[in-house]
């Protein structure tokens, strides 16, 4: 039994070693004073400085954090709403619809790439637009929604049913309801989706190379290109300051979820104390 055991945590070890090796060589030689990928020829910034002094990388930066912080503040909104409509409605309707809800998170993202690109480009040929920022923002929109969908219910799950009446008799009217008691309640499953969601748009390469069209590129397109015509150092400077944006966003995300449920098995003791 001990030999399995010690077997299980060898081959876990060797997995993560496959998948984050290639990750941790390409953050050191990020800083390589050569542009050698096999030989460590001293510390640099150097190729720090050029990335933030090239025009084309700075302009996808721009573009990949505008759609990102308006796709995920624009599915947050979306999807809470949509989260209190299911919440609402008799499971009979809730369950398929969630279960529709769920294809584009599991759903691979060139289907889903390529699905809404034959619609905005069938769109655009009757109502006389083409591929730009506009579709690219609708695209991460869309994908972005279900997530927030997903990290909501469960806060919608735990409120007392009777919140909303008792609010109501109070005087409150619907909208007073949703802002002042149910939208403060379930708070912590509106960030953790927005952030969910802009960590989504910011690591997107694919549903985006189908639906930006020529006019736009984001941050993950033009690294792609880089690599189409030339291995540089930049490429490896940028790739680590993605990933390590990437990596504290979903730190951030998983600390709070733990810090609720913290939070929350507190409350519980504190009620089963007082009971």
């Amino acid at each position: 039994m001990k030999k399995k055991y010690t077997g299980g945590k060898i081959f876990t070890a060797l997995t993560y070693i496959f998948l984050y090796a290639p990750i941790v060589v390409l953050i050191v030689f990020s800083f390589n004073s050569t542009k050698s990928r096999s030989v460590w020829s001293g510390f640099t910034f150097e190729w720090y400085r050029q990335l933030f002094t090239d025009d084309l990388v700075m302009s996808s930066l721009q573009t990949t954090l505008l759609v990102s912080v308006l796709a995920s503040l624009t599915a947050a909104l979306i999807g809470t709403f949509a989260a209190i409509g299911f919440y609402n409605m008799k499971k009979k309707w809730r369950s398929p619809l969630l279960l529709i809800n769920n294809i584009p998170v599991v759903n691979a993202d060139i289907i889903t790439g390529v699905s809404l690109s034959l619609l905005f480009v069938s769109a655009g040929l009757i109502m006389g637009f083409e591929l730009g920022f506009g579709t690219l923002l609708i695209a991460h929109i869309t994908f972005d929604i279900p997530y927030v969908i997903l990290s909501v219910m469960p806060k919608l799950y735990q409120l007392d049913r009777n919140l909303f009446e008792a609010a109501q008799d109070l005087g409150c009217t619907w909208f007073q309801t949703i802002y002042r008691v149910i939208i403060p309640e379930i708070m912590p499953g509106i960030i953790n989706g927005l952030l969910i969601a802009f960590t989504m748009s910011v690591d997107d390469f694919v549903i985006s190379y189908f639906t930006a069209g020529s006019s736009v590129q984001t941050l993950s397109m033009t690294i792609y290109a880089m690599t189409r015509r030339r291995i540089s150092p930049e490429i490896n400077a940028i790739s680590t300051l993605l990933f390590a944006t990437v990596l504290i966003l979903l730190l951030i995300v998983n600390l709070r979820e733990e810090r609720q449920h913290k939070a929350e098995k507190i409350k519980e003791d504190l009620l089963e104390g007082t009971v």
